[in-house]
């Protein structure tokens, strides 16, 4: 069991609220975000195998690849690592985990784009359901990208 905050409130299902990314492997993946062309895939591919439990980095590479199965298998990856790190958090399966929550976001990023993904495959039930249970964690979602 985790020390993360599990809060609940009197409006609505508890918010689980994930710990931040090291600062090492956050700064880590931003200088891999600013190398250019293929530097930059390499280098989050880098971060990833030395911090394979980062959603950060597992959102990344999704993001920076072409490649829309290649895509895919990063958001899924970090995905399922999120759904760990929920569980190790408190989460037990409801509840909101908002983008408002800056260490929330890899997982966040990571589903969302799991759906975009899912859907350009034409795996249109899974983007749904993904869809789905991003507006479930974020009833506010899609979030103002900053």
């Amino acid at each position: 069991m985790s020390d993360s905050p599990v809060n609940l409130t009197r409006s609505g299902p508890p918010e689980t609220v994930l710990e931040d990314e090291p600062p090492d492997v956050a700064a880590a993946i931003e200088r891999a975000r600013a190398l250019a062309g293929p530097a930059r895939h390499r280098g989050l591919a880098a971060v990833v195998a030395d911090h394979p439990q980062s959603l950060l980095g597992w959102a990344a590479l999704g993001e920076e690849t072409d490649e829309i199965v290649e895509a895919y298998a990063y958001f899924r990856v970090g995905y399922h690592r999120g759904l760990d790190r929920l569980r190790q958090s408190g989460w037990r399966g409801s509840g909101f985990v908002r983008w408002v929550h800056p260490s929330n976001r890899g997982f966040l990023r990571a589903l969302a784009g799991l759906a975009a993904s899912a859907e350009a495959i034409g795996e249109t039930d899974e983007a749904e359901r993904c869809t789905l249970f991003l507006q479930q964690l974020d009833p506010s979602w899609p979030p103002t990208l900053d």
